[in-house]
């Protein structure tokens, strides 16, 4: 997993498309979809820890971006 179009493909196979319109509330409601899916055990520890590294830092350089 390297990108976030990887993480929307995981969470497609639990049934799950996210898309508000906003990109950084799209990425927050996907961090917390993960989190839902790693509480319940249906994925794994690296795929949960990777997937969340990945939308952290995309959120942070999206928010740095508004900030210019």
């Amino acid at each position: 997993m390297k990108t976030i179009y990887d993480i929307q493909q995981l969470l497609k196979r639990f049934g799950t498309v996210i898309y508000i319109g906003d990109r950084v509330a799209d990425l927050e409601l996907m961090e917390e979809e993960l989190k839902e899916l790693y509480k319940s055990q249906l994925i794994e520890t690296k795929d949960y820890q990777t997937a969340l590294l990945i939308l952290r830092q995309e959120i942070q350089a999206l928010k740095e971006m508004r900030k210019i």
